[in-house]
């Protein structure tokens, strides 16, 4: 498996000292865990949205993005999600990483210091050239949508 150096940063360090930085908990997973970086209890209303801070930054190489995904954990026993799953950090950004949650649930959900809110995956990137056409080639589904394979 091939290892990319990734440069973080806690932002508060004495603070957050007690916060993991994000890792993998298994030897195979994809995505590394990030924590919430709060100060106090933050309860998200059902429908409600909530920024949460992880108190740390990154500095991706170039062609490589941050991709923060949900947390299939809380999501189906909370229905706790993101509002852009998933959100895109870009090589060139350096501010705080911080978690956009939606709460989909029925019910009030916390979420406290140190919780596991959602995960990071690092990608590569590819970068496209567009050239516009007259006509796209033909295929056999051409613009079937939704549902078109009945899969």
């Amino acid at each position: 498996m091939m290892e990319v150096p990734v440069r973080i940063q806690r932002l508060r360090p004495r603070e957050d000292a007690d916060l993991p930085l994000p890792r993998y908990l298994t030897p195979a997973a994809a995505g590394m865990d990030l924590c919430a970086a709060l100060d106090e209890d933050l309860p998200i209303e059902p429908g409600a949205i909530a920024i949460v801070p992880t108190g740390f930054a990154i500095e991706l190489p170039v062609g490589y993005e941050a991709q923060i995904r949900p947390r299939s954990g809380l999501a189906a026993r909370h229905g706790i999600g993101l509002i852009n799953s998933p959100g895109t950090i870009d090589a060139d950004y350096r501010g705080e990483i911080r978690i956009a949650l939606i709460n989909l649930g029925g019910r009030p959900y916390v979420v406290r210091r140190g919780d596991r809110i959602a995960q990071m995956v690092v990608q590569p990137v590819c970068r496209v050239r567009l050239e516009e056409v007259p006509a796209l080639r033909p295929t056999e589904r051409q613009d079937g949508g939704f549902g078109h394979t009945g899969r």
